[in-house]
C-alpha cells in the first residue's frame, strides 16, 4: 500500500494524520486447516468425561444378563437367587502436549498497522493447537480401532462370498450390499442385543456405495434439473438402516517437517467400520468403545490451551496446549469391521 509520496517527511506527515501500513493483507490468509465436521473420532466413540485421571468401571456379564433366570416359586419356598457378576474395566488418561511460539517482535506488524483480531498471531496459533489436537485424536483412533486387528468381528470382501465372514466387494455391480448389512446387522443385534447405529466408510468405500445400482436405482426419478438426485451420506444412512453415516474425509501429511508434503487419508480408505454407540453417555448403556477424557486443569475444557513468557531476552512467548485422554474398546460384540471392500 502507498501513500503517494516517497520522502519519509512526507510519509510521516501521512502517519500522523492516521494512515497506517498494512505489511500483511487483512481480508484473507491462505491455510490448510481441515474443514470442520472431517475430524471424526469422538463422533464414533462417545465422550466419557471423568473426574479422575485413571479409574475403573463395571463390566456386566452378557450371558448372565440374557439367561432367563426367572422360576416358578414354590410353595412356602423361594427360588435360588439369580446370578449376576461382572468383571472390572480399567481407563488411565495420558497427557498430551503440544507447543507453538509467537514472534513479540514479528506481532508489533500487526499491532501498528492496525489489523483485525482475527488474524491475529496468538489466536491463529490456538486455532493450529486444536487442529493438531483433532488430528492427534483422529491418528490414535485410526491406529488403534480402524483396523482388522482391533476386533473380534471381522468381514473381508472378496470377489465371492463363500463363508460368513466374507461379503463381495462394494465395487462389483452384481454385489448385494443391503442385503450383507441386513446380515451383518442380525448378527450384532443377536451378539450385543443392539442394532448397530453409525456406520464409517472410508473414502474409496463410500465411492463405491454411492455409485452403485443398488443404490442409484432408489434415487432415480426423485431428483430435478435444479436439484439432481444424489447418493450421499443421508441417502446411504436411510437405505441401510442407520441413524448416522461418516464419510472418514481427514488427513495428514505422511512426510517429515521440511520435506514435500506427502498426504494421505488417516483412516483406511478401503475399509468401513460399522458400531453402536449411545448419542449420550448414560448409565448401563453398552457402547462399542468411550473416549474418556479428563480436565486435568478444572476449567471444564478437556483440551486446554495456556500462555506463558519464553526466556529472558527472547521477545518470545508461547502457548501450550494439552489434552489428556483414553481411548478404550468396551464391547467387541458391538462393532464389525469390513475389510478390503474395494479391490485395490
Amino acid at each position: 500500500m502507498s501513500t503517494g509520496h516517497n520522502n519519509a517527511a512526507a510519509i510521516a506527515v501521512d502517519i500522523a494524520k492516521g494512515w497506517k501500513p498494512n505489511y500483511y493483507l487483512t481480508n484473507m490468509a491462505m491455510s490448510y486447516f481441515q474443514a470442520p465436521g472431517m475430524n471424526v473420532a469422538p463422533s464414533i466413540f462417545p465422550i466419557l468425561p471423568v473426574q479422575a485421571s485413571t479409574g475403573n468401571y463395571y463390566i456386566f456379564n452378557k450371558e448372565e444378563i440374557a439367561k432367563d433366570q426367572v422360576r416358578r416359586k414354590p410353595k412356602f419356598g423361594k427360588v435360588e437367587p439369580a446370578v449376576f457378576s461382572h468383571s472390572d474395566g480399567t481407563y488411565k488418561c495420558e497427557v498430551d502436549q503440544v507447543i507453538v511460539g509467537v514472534d513479540n517482535i514479528t506481532s508489533l506488524d500487526y499491532q501498528r498497522t492496525g489489523a483485525p483480531a482475527t488474524i491475529d498471531p496468538r489466536r491463529a496459533k490456538v486455532r493450529q493447537i486444536s487442529e493438531q489436537m483433532n488430528l492427534h485424536l483422529d491418528m490414535i483412533f485410526a491406529n488403534k480401532f480402524f483396523n482388522a486387528d482391533a476386533w473380534g468381528n471381522v468381514k473381508t470382501g472378496e470377489t465371492t462370498a463363500s463363508t460368513s465372514k466374507q461379503f463381495v466387494r462394494f465395487d462389483d455391480a452384481n454385489a448385494d450390499i443391503v442385503g450383507a448389512f441386513d446380515d451383518m446387522k442380525q448378527e450384532m443385534l443377536l451378539n450385543g442385543r443392539r442394532l448397530p447405529n453409525k456406520l464409517c466408510l472410508g473414502y474409496k468405500t463410500f465411492k463405491a456405495i454411492k455409485n452403485h445400482p443398488q443404490f442409484l436405482d432408489r434415487v432415480v426419478g426423485s431428483g430435478s434439473t435444479p436439484n439432481p438426485a444424489l447418493v450421499d451420506e443421508q441417502v446411504i444412512a436411510a437405505i441401510l438402516g442407520f441413524e448416522e453415516v461418516k464419510v472418514l474425509y481427514s488427513t495428514y501429511n505422511a512426510a517429515e517437517i521440511g520435506q514435500k508434503a506427502d498426504m494421505k487419508f488417516v483412516f483406511d480408505d478401503s475399509s468401513a467400520l460399522m458400531t453402536y454407540a449411545p448419542k449420550e453417555v448414560s448409565l448401563e448403556e453398552p457402547s462399542a468403545g468411550y473416549i474418556y477424557t479428563w480436565d486435568m486443569l478444572g476449567n471444564g475444557q478437556w483440551m486446554a490451551t495456556s500462555q506463558y513468557d519464553g526466556e529472558g531476552g527472547t521477545h518470545t512467548e508461547f502457548i501450550e496446549g494439552l489434552m489428556a485422554t483414553d481411548m478404550k474398546k468396551t464391547s467387541d460384540d458391538l462393532a464389525t469391521f469390513l475389510t478390503g471392500c474395494v479391490a485395490e
